[in-house]
């Protein structure tokens, strides 16, 4: 039986709260919803034991949780949907990301470790077996061929020491690079200026391939 998107919502919301955010959430103003009231049915939950979420529910919520990452990703870094409507517009695209499709959408953005706010996209099977589709849309720098050419969608970093070489270089969201070489340095051009950096580097920064 498939959740209800309210439940869905609920789910998502505790998951972050208890699993990501190591905090206890207050179920009282919950339990009056009838979307509380069918996750406590299904076996999502479980407050006589004190745990909150079961098995069951952290595995789902979980899920949850990477469907809409992975939704604002994709309508951020292909559709270019700005802003605040990222988040609104993300969490009712998850609802249509079941059974797999989630996993597809993950493969064409080239693996996403963050959405667009920088919260952790929790990774699925399909990126511990690196599986890929020749026609990603998206993938790292690290990953073109001498030649190739796109725009850099984002840069994946929590480093900001990296950031910030990175964006000195004028590797910024939008622009047009291609790559220059790989070895023994990773060469890319943007406009008329080349620089290299190392592999490291060169993996966080995220490219929309031409088609």
């Amino acid at each position: 039986m498939e959740l209800t998107d309210r439940a869905e919502e609920i789910l998502e919301t505790l998951w972050v709260e208890i699993i990501e955010h190591k905090k206890v959430p207050d179920m009282t103003v919950l339990k009056d919803n009838a979307g509380f009231k069918e996750l406590l049915e299904e076996g999502y939950l479980a407050l006589e034991k004190g745990q909150f979420l079961t098995a069951k529910g952290i595995d789902e919520g979980k899920l949850c949780v990477r469907r809409h990452r992975l939704a604002e990703r994709l309508l951020a870094d292909v559709l270019h949907v700005k802003g605040g409507l990222v988040h609104e517009a993300g969490r009712k695209l998850e609802h249509v990301l079941h059974k797999g499709l989630e996993d597809n959408i993950c493969i064409l953005l080239g693996h996403p470790k963050s959405c667009p706010h920088g919260r952790p996209i929790p990774p699925g099977k399909c990126c511990k077996q690196k599986k890929r589709r020749p026609k990603s849309l998206i993938m790292p720098l690290s990953e073109l061929r001498k030649g190739q050419r796109g725009k850099i969608a984002y840069i994946h970093t929590d480093e900001r020491a990296m950031l910030r070489k990175i964006m000195a270089m004028g590797a910024l969201p939008g622009l047009s690079i291609s790559l220059v070489q790989r070895f023994p340095s990773y060469v890319f051009q943007i406009g008329e200026s080349q620089f290299a950096i190392d592999k490291n580097m060169a993996e966080q920064i995220q490219i929309w391939l031409s088609q």
